[in-house]
């Protein structure tokens, strides 16, 4: 898949980039994505979720009224889960949800979302650059003269670039990443996947391996 070259003021370079086929359009396997997110998702969380038991509840031991006689039923401690206050019953403790996947099957994952995105015409791929400054206004600029103003974009990078990824924190729909960083998840969230042609280069690199 062959796909133009764009300066960051979104007008043609000139240049083409062919897109490896074996990366950008294999046949999606829509079970590995599936699988590949609901990792990603899984290790995103704390775990921290805690509620108390009865025996943690701090209360009197002793039994409320007597076991007969009262017309209601029976009852022996403040702390049953039963009344207001009282502990939980199979109540959430703390755990780690994260869980191992194959390399393999992650790495088809990763293209079956670049072969998604490239069906979709999703890719615009641009020359290396650099801010000369960290501001904001950069970025938006970027985003302004590619026509994704309004469209989650992620950015993926060769290497990491401070001026870069600090100018576009502050957007809403942005994210910067580097190649090595690219993950199933991000490419699927964006609408639009901005690549420069030193990322192609390293993606390439990366999946022959």
């Amino acid at each position: 898949m062959e796909v133009k070259v764009l300066n960051v003021s979104g007008k043609e370079t000139g240049a083409k980039v062919q897109l490896p086929e074996a990366i950008f359009g294999i046949e999606p396997n829509d079970h590995a994505i599936y699988l590949d997110v609901k990792q990603y998702l899984a290790n995103q969380r704390q775990g921290t979720h805690k509620s108390k038991q009865r025996n943690e509840i701090a209360g009197s031991t002793r039994k409320l009224y007597k076991q007969k006689g009262t017309g209601g039923a029976r009852a022996g401690s403040v702390k049953s889960p039963l009344f207001n206050g009282g502990g939980r019953v199979f109540g959430p403790q703390p755990r780690d949800y994260s869980f191992k996947l194959n390399k393999k099957l992650k790495s088809l994952a990763r293209k079956s979302a670049l072969s998604y995105k490239a069906q979709d015409s999703s890719i615009i791929v641009l020359e290396d650059f650099n801010f000369d400054s960290i501001k904001t206004k950069n970025y938006v600029q970027l985003t302004a003269d590619l026509n994704v103003t309004d469209v989650k974009t992620l950015l993926v990078l060769p290497a990491a670039n401070n001026n870069v990824y600090l100018s576009s924190r502050n957007l809403k729909k942005t994210k910067v990443v580097t190649a090595d960083q690219l993950n199933t998840y991000d490419v699927l969230n964006a609408g639009k996947l901005l690549l420069t042609t030193g990322a192609v280069k390293l993606l390439e690199e990366a999946f022959a391996k």
